[in-house]
């Protein structure tokens, strides 16, 4: 090897949406540019404008526009493949350049910039001499002289600002004063969509209102790094701050899988430092759906398990709320880190996790089986049936011994007299309290009797055990007795949970944070030992979906001056993003302490058509639209590309609704109404290989469709009135949660939606939604 080649996040983007066969040429360019760069088939010359880009051959068509990037510490020369274009788009006008703020290497492109805004800066574009007349295509029409400047057709979009904002604020040079020429949101949509990261972020949020304070403190100065004197020269350092592929033999498996952007998850400056802290107890990231909370979980695992001795299995816990999530988790670990370093980590599901504990403790006949909320409810009925209680109902009961006795570990009728009920809304007085205890204590004994228990108390017992270990863990620190090499056996207590004297994990990390209850939190403090690094925490409690709301600082995890937020959106459009904000927006958030939350600054650099409202006559009206719009988007999805190949549309769409009896209604619709194939989404993932995938919003959590429509949204379905509306005058507080909650499973539907959102109803309109 002669040269080393990396691939830059824009150039990748740019490959992943091309034919297969021009990927796989790209893999053969690569392999001749790495052995020999001057090989005459790659004709690499310098550009005429900026003499640090190069233009290589990848065949008659295609050219690689590459950087020089230093000489690596082996000696050997870098280059950065910046961009992958057909050759008839290969300006003078193109450039790199280390951004002030970050330090990164930064590709321009004023060949995507509106026309418009070109010929008012006075710029016109130039094809580069060596394509203008390398082949016997016709030849472009020579570049007219350029245009003289025009005047604004009216007042600059960001009037507001000075060129030394623009540059304080990080916006690459080359295109400062192209942005106060700016008139329209469409010229700075197409302004954006050629600039580099920091400086689109910086513009769209400028765009969006947001100040230049506001924008300086929520996205340049997070993204800041701590530059040297002369560090606009060193391409090779900024190689080493630039998020890049480095092209090795393996691309050949992954280009022929199809799958390019599985080369590696990338990483934000802003997400980046998050990661590589050296923390000194819990922290958490926050952020709006699609901001990269997860890739941010997965890189922190990733260096960790790096981190570790060798010889280290499994002292990393990786956990989330679900088991196709975990499945998700393990999949895209895989892909970061090799095997050796995927067995330093324990991936489990949160259940999973505890139901490992309580096996470890069951005492022989002992072993309990697992009910649904649903089957507890009724055995709790029975017991208000049994004892002619009619002064409280079975949810309202449920509710109380779910997030006051079971999420406090109250275990007897006193402590339950002194416990919090924060929150909860309906007051019990005293003598109240004795009554409840009582019929709950009854309920409890019941589901013992049978040899039931549901999910949540499975959750408080494995607490109890998890923190009956770490207290005897602590107490031989404590008298400084000697663990050792190995783990070894308390021989004083029968119960083989404690039998290890050293606490399972080294470090937790925890992905869907704001869906676990207190008893969760209170198993994973016990599992890992107070310290530095010893918890990351990843979530987002306008996606919580369940009503649990917990403050750490009452569990034992302290998260407080150790809080990151991101803002910008990875998966969602602007214009999706606006929508689905304003389903939460009148609400209040939590931080999953004693803090609040909002989506302030949070943003998306992804633009697309506005979401579709529609309003139909009837039920089977909405599903005759649903399926044509449906249709619709399949042609548009399959339509053949350039190149001549056509898109498999499966898994690209999908259809939400509020509970699962809509969902097979609405599956078996269209399939035997209007010839739509379809696939339910269940915990195990999608079921059947139908091409539209059909589920409730609880189902919909962490995933992703290119285009998604949420039906049903009817007032009386969202939210459900005949089984909430009880609380509106018995329970105020609990039917304000139970919206806030209906909210939330809405907000989170309408971001899984990545270009299109299309939200329909019959009959009155959700009062959720945006219209």
């Amino acid at each position: 090897m002669t040269a080393r080649l990396s691939l830059y996040q824009k150039a990748e983007n740019e490959l992943y949406k091309m034919d297969s066969s021009v990927k796989t040429k790209f893999y053969d360019f690569c392999h001749l540019f790495r052995n020999d760069p001057d090989h005459p088939k790659l004709d690499l010359k310098p550009l005429k404008g900026d003499g640090r880009i190069f233009r290589a051959k990848i065949d008659p068509s295609y050219r690689a526009l590459l950087a020089r990037a230093g000489v690596g510490p082996d000696g050997v020369q870098q280059w950065l493949v910046v961009a992958v274009r057909h050759r008839r788009h290969v300006y003078e006008e193109l450039s790199v350049a280390i951004n002030r703020i970050t330090g990164e290497i930064e590709f321009v492109d004023l060949g995507v910039v509106g026309q418009s805004v070109l010929k008012r800066a006075g710029i016109a574009l130039t094809l580069d001499p060596a394509e203008r007349d390398a082949h016997t295509e016709p030849k472009p029409e020579p570049s007219a002289a350029p245009e003289p400047m025009l005047e604004p057709a009216s007042e600059p979009l960001l009037a507001s600002c000075t060129a030394e904002n623009l540059r304080s604020l990080g916006v690459v040079e080359a295109l400062i004063d192209l942005a106060l020429q700016v008139t329209t949101d469409e010229e700075l949509d197409q302004l954006v969509a050629g600039a580099p990261p920091l400086t689109a972020e910086v513009l769209t949020g400028l765009g969006a209102g947001m100040s230049v304070e506001e924008v300086e403190r929520e996205i340049t100065r997070p993204a800041a790094a701590e530059l040297e004197p002369g560090y606009e020269d060193d391409m090779a350092a900024a190689l080493t701050r630039t998020a890049v592929t480095t092209v090795d033999d393996d691309v050949r498996h992954v280009l022929a899988e199809g799958d390019f952007r599985a080369w590696k998850v990338y990483l934000h400056p802003t997400q980046r430092k998050i990661v590589e802290r050296g923390y000194k107890g819990p922290a958490r990231v926050s952020g709006g759906p699609g901001t990269g909370k997860t890739i941010v979980a997965l890189h922190r695992t990733a260096r960790l398990a790096a981190e570790l001795p060798h010889g280290h299995n499994k002292p990393i816990l990786l956990t989330t709320y679900t088991k196709n999530l975990t499945a998700d988790l393990r999949s895209r670990l895989s892909s970061l880190i090799p095997p050796e370093l995927i067995a330093r980590v324990d991936i489990k599901h949160i259940d999973q996790l505890a139901q490992n504990i309580l096996n470890e403790n069951k005492a022989a006949g002992a072993q309990r089986s697992l009910i649904n909320d649903d089957q507890a409810l009724d055995t709790l009925r029975e017991v208000l049936f049994e004892h002619d209680e009619q002064r409280w109902d079975a949810e309202f009961l449920f509710d109380e011994w779910e997030q006051i006795v079971l999420g406090q570990s109250v275990t007897s009728r006193q402590d339950y007299f002194k416990a919090r009920r924060a929150g909860m809304g309906r007051p019990l007085s005293r003598p109240e309290r004795a009554a409840v205890w009582k019929l709950l204590d009854q309920f409890t004994l019941r589901l013992n009797g049978i040899g039931r228990e549901t999910w949540a108390q499975a959750a408080e017992r494995a607490a109890r055990y998890e923190i009956e270990r770490d207290r005897k863990i602590r107490l031989r620190a404590e008298r400084k007795d000697e663990v050792g090499g190995g783990d070894l056996i308390h021989l004083d207590d029968n119960s083989s949970a404690v039998r290890y004297l050293r606490h399972r994990y080294q470090h937790v990390v925890v992905d869907e944070a704001q869906d676990l209850s207190s008893a969760h939190w209170k198993m994973l403090r016990a599992m890992v030992a107070a310290g530095d690094n010893d918890m990351f925490i990843a979530g987002d409690t306008h996606q919580r979906i369940y009503d649990r709301q917990v403050t750490l600082s009452t569990v034992g995890i302290n998260i407080r001056g150790r809080s990151s937020k991101l803002t910008l959106s990875y998966r969602t459009t602007q214009e999706i993003l606006d929508q689905a904000a304003k389903v939460v927006r009148a609400e209040s958030y939590d931080d999953l302490d004693d803090g609040t939350e909002n989506l302030k600054g949070y943003h998306s650099l992804l633009r697309g058509p506005t979401p579709e409202f529609v309003a139909c006559m009837d039920w089977e009206d909405e599903i005759s639209q649903l399926a044509a719009a449906l249709k619709q988007w399949r042609a548009e999805i399959t339509r053949p590309t350039d190149e001549g190949t056509v898109r498999d549309p499966s898994g690209t769409m999908a259809v939400c609704v509020a509970d699962g009896e809509m969902a097979g209604r609405v599956a078996a619709d269209l399939q035997i109404k209007h010839g739509i194939t379809t696939a339910i989404l269940t915990k195990e993932g999608p079921q059947g290989g139908g091409e539209v995938h059909v589920g409730t919003m609880h189902r919909f959590k962490g995933l992703e469709y290119q285009k998604l429509a949420v039906v049903g949204a009817s007032d009386g379905i969202l939210p459900r009135t005949g089984l909430i509306e009880k609380y509106a005058t018995t329970d105020p507080k609990r039917y304000e949660r139970e919206l806030k909650k209906c909210r939330n499973q809405l907000f989170v539907a309408a971001t899984r939606a990545r270009d299109a959102l299309r939200v329909s109803w019959h009959g009155t309109a959700s009062p959720f939604l945006p219209v």
